[in-house]
């Protein structure tokens, strides 16, 4: 199942007819044929202004970044100490 990718300014437009207009969540997603729980996410994405937006989502990328670089570090720090176990039962 293929998921769609709607644009930034469909997705605030989503949230502000929630926040600003007063309409439900339920019949904005019914009319817009978008999920209960996506309208969720968004409205607490684009809900908050748009320089704590954006500092928020750097954020969440230097802390993707830093998971995939202590994985990396972990599996070389692994293989190292297997080594090292290696080596020192051959020359033991």
């Amino acid at each position: 199942m293929k998921s769609k990718r709607y644009t930034e300014e469909f997705k605030i437009e989503a949230v502000k007819q929630i926040t600003d207009r007063g309409h439900s969540v339920a019949s904005v997603s019914a009319r817009l044929g978008v999920s209960t729980h996506s309208l969720y996410q968004w409205i607490k994405t684009y809900s908050m202004p748009e320089g704590e937006r954006k500092a928020a989502q750097d954020q969440q990328a230097e802390l993707r970044h830093l998971k995939a670089e202590l994985k990396r570090v972990t599996e070389e720090r692994d293989i190292l100490k297997k080594a090292a176990a290696y080596f020192a039962k051959e020359s033991g």
